[in-house]
C-alpha cells in the first residue's frame, strides 16, 4: 500500500497530507515511514525532491506529545536556507495539531532574539549544527527529552567540516533516541558517523527510475580567456529566464555575477560570506522570479528549493562527481525537463575525466564556437519585488497584503507574484510593467490600515 491512510498516522496528519493534496507516498516515504513510525533508526539515502522531508515531518510529529513541553525533536541541517524550507513543511503537516512549537536556531542571526524565544522550551527545534551546539553548551536549550534526531542532507553537514559538533551535539542530548540520517549518497564518512550514532538501521535506498530523469547533460571545451563570454552565449541560446550558475570560488561568484549584470542580465550573487539579510533577499527575488541568474557556490545554493529550474550552468566544474551531481539535480525535478552544461578549460579536464570514470560511460560533448558580442541587450526578469519593512512581528499576513494590492492600489491578481513574509519584513513579486504603479499605491495607502515603508529591492 502506498497511501498515506494505510499508516497508523494521527488523524490531524492525515487531515494535513489531504489539505496539502498529498495521498500517495513517494518511494522514500514508502520505505522509510513505516520503520520510522515503529520507533526504529533509519539511514536513507534520498535527494533534493524525493519528498523526504515530510518523511521525517510526519514520523516527528506522530511521535510528539504536545501536553509535555519540553525538547522532543531536534533536526539539523547544513544551511539556514534549509533549516527554514524545513521549518515550513513541518510547520505544514502540523497545521492540524494545535500547540506545536517549533524554533528555527541557525548561525548569521542574533543571538538576543533566540534566547528570548528559548525562556519556554520548544516542540521541535530545527536549526545548522553550530548554532545549535552553542545553545546547548549555555544551557539555552535542554537536550535531555529528545526522543528523535534527524539529520538532513547528513553528506553535506559533514563536507562542511560539522562532524565534531554532531558528535559533541550527540553527547550532549539524550542517551536513548531514534535517530534518523538523510544523505545524498552513502559515502564511508555516512557510513562512519552512521556506526557511531545509530541503533541497528533499517537501509532505505531509493534508486531514481531511468525513465523519470529529464536532465540532458552537455559539456563544452572552452578557452579560459573566453569563458565568461561563452557563458554569456549559452544564456542567450537557451533563452534562459531562470538560471542557476555554479563557481567553486566566492570571489568568483561576484566576478560572474558582476560581469553578467553589466552585459544586461539580471543576475545576483549568492555566496556565505554575504550577510544574512542579504542572503534572504537573494533568494527570495531568484525563487520569485526578479532575478533571472543566479550566480552561487555549491555550499550557497543547498537550501534553495526551485521546482521548476530549466537550466543549471557549471561554470566551473565540481571538485568531486558527487557536487557534480547534486548540481544537475537541482534542475529536471518534479517531472520536468532540465538542461546542465559544464564549462571546461584545460586545467578542468582532470576533473571532467574523473565525473567520467564514476559514471562509467562517455560524457556528452558538444563544440561551442564562442562569439564575442560588443553590444549590451537587456534581458530583464519578467517580475520585480517590492519589499515592506513589517512582518509577522506585526501580525502581517500574504493575505493582507494581496488585499491591499488588488483592493486599493488597483492591481489585478495576475500581476501578483509569490508573496513571502518574514519576522520583520515581507516580499511581494509584481509583473515589471506594474511594479512602478504597485509601489506608488501602495505608498500613498495603507495595509491593514497602516502605513509602512515600502520600497524596490
Amino acid at each position: 500500500m502506498t497511501d498515506f491512510s494505510s499508516l497508523p498516522l494521527k488523524p490531524a496528519l492525515l487531515g494535513s497530507l489531504e489539505t496539502l493534496g498529498y495521498t500517495a507516498m513517494t518511494p522514500v516515504q514508502a520505505q522509510s515511514l513505516p520503520p520510522i513510525l515503529e520507533g526504529r533508526d533509519v539511514i536513507a539515502q534520498a535527494r533534493t525532491g524525493s519528498g523526504k522531508t515530510a518523511a521525517f515531518g510526519l514520523g516527528l510529529l506522530q511521535a510528539l506529545d504536545v501536553d509535555t513541553i519540553r525538547l522532543q525533536v531536534l533536526v539539523l541541517c547544513p544551511t539556514r536556507e534549509l533549516a527554514d524550507q524545513v521549518s515550513k513543511a513541518i510547520r505544514k503537516l502540523a497545521a492540524g495539531i494545535p500547540n506545536v512549537k517549533l524554533l528555527t536556531l541557525c548561525g548569521g542571526m542574533p543571538l538576543g532574539p533566540q534566547l528570548a524565544s528559548l525562556t519556554h522550551d520548544p516542540h521541535i527545534v530545527v536549526g545548522t549544527p553550530g548554532r545549535v551546539q552553542e545553545h546547548l553548551k549555555r544551557g539555552s536549550l535542554h537536550g535531555g527529552g529528545i526522543k528523535m534526531l534527524v539529520l538532513d542532507e547528513a553528506d553535506r553537514m559533514l563536507d562542511m567540516g560539522f562532524s565534531e559538533a554532531i558528535d559533541d551535539i550527540v553527547k550532549r542530548i539524550a542517551k536513548h533516541h531514534q535517530t534518523l540520517l538523510f544523505s545524498a549518497t552513502y559515502a564511508p564518512e555516512i557510513r562512519e558517523a552512521s556506526a557511531r550514532m545509530q541503533n541497528d538501521p533499517v537501509e532505505v535506498t531509493v534508486e531514481t527510475p531511468q525513465e523519470a530523469i529529464t536532465i540532458e547533460q552537455r559539456f563544452h571545451d572552452v578557452d579560459p580567456a573566453q569563458k565568461i563570454d561563452a557563458l554569456a552565449q549559452v544564456l542567450v541560446k537557451e533563452h534562459a529566464d531562470h538560471a542557476l550558475v555554479f563557481c567553486n570560488m566566492r570571489r568568483d561568484v561576484d566576478a560572474v555575477a558582476q560581469e553578467l549584470d553589466r552585459r544586461g542580465f539580471s543576475a545576483l550573487a549568492l555566496h556565505g560570506d554575504m550577510e544574512q539579510r542579504d542572503r534572504d533577499e537573494v533568494l527570495v527575488q531568484f525563487a520569485n522570479r526578479s532575478c533571472s541568474i543566479l550566480v552561487a557556490t555549491d555550499v550557497a545554493a543547498r537550501g534553495l528549493d526551485i521546482t521548476a529550474l530549466p537550466l543549471v550552468v557549471s561554470y566551473d566544474i565540481a571538485h568531486d562527481p558527487d557536487t557534480h551531481t547534486h548540481r544537475i539535480g537541482r534542475t529536471g525535478r518534479a517531472g520536468h525537463p532540465g538542461l546542465a552544461i559544464t564549462l571546461c578549460t584545460s586545467r578542468e579536464r582532470p576533473k571532467a575525466d574523473n565525473i567520467e570514470a564514476v559514471n562509467g560511460q562517455p560524457l556528452p560533448w558538444h563544440p561551442l564556437k564562442v562569439t564575442v558580442r560588443k553590444d549590451k541587450t537587456l534581458h530583464l526578469a519578467s517580475m520585480r519585488t517590492l519589499v515592506i519593512d513589517a512582518g509577522r512581528q506585526d501580525k502581517l499576513r500574504p493575505g493582507d497584503i494581496l488585499g491591499a494590492l488588488t483592493g486599493d492600489a488597483g492591481l489585478k491578481a495576475d500581476a501578483i507574484g509569490k508573496i513571502d513574509v518574514f519576522a520583520t519584513r515581507a516580499y511581494v513579486a509584481i509583473k515589471r510593467d506594474q511594479a512602478a504603479k504597485a509601489l506608488e499605491r501602495l505608498r500613498a495607502g495603507r495595509i491593514k490600515g497602516r502605513n509602512f515603508r515600502v520600497r524596490t529591492v
